[in-house]
């Protein structure tokens, strides 16, 4: 008897490895890195994205009132901040879905 009392043999582990990896249940270890931003469900998702843009927008049309009341303009301040607000979004989008470095070295 060369193995210890209620020790795990060796052979069985690697079987049972084996047999869960066949029917998939063992996952696989992720990565420090793996948290890109399609993770999660679709209705995650596409709640991410309208708060995204939404956000970026409302920041800008208040950044851009708040100078219009602070300098006395008429809204022309408001009309320049609104573009630059919706390009702010689509940037924020534009970093959600572009593929990560890892994923591009595959």
């Amino acid at each position: 008897m060369s193995q210890e009392a209620g020790g795990p043999d060796p052979s069985f582990e690697e079987r049972l490895k084996a047999a869960r990896s066949k029917q998939g249940l063992d996952a696989s270890p992720r990565q420090p890195g793996d948290q890109g931003g399609l993770e999660g469900a679709p209705m995650g998702i596409g709640l991410r994205v309208g708060v995204e843009l939404v956000a970026a927008l409302v920041v800008a049309v208040a950044i851009g009132y708040g100078l219009d009341r602070l300098f006395g303009t008429t809204p022309i301040l408001t009309a320049v901040f609104v573009p630059l607000g919706g390009a702010a979004g689509v940037l924020n989008l534009w970093r959600v879905f572009s593929p990560k470095a890892s994923e591009r070295s595959r």
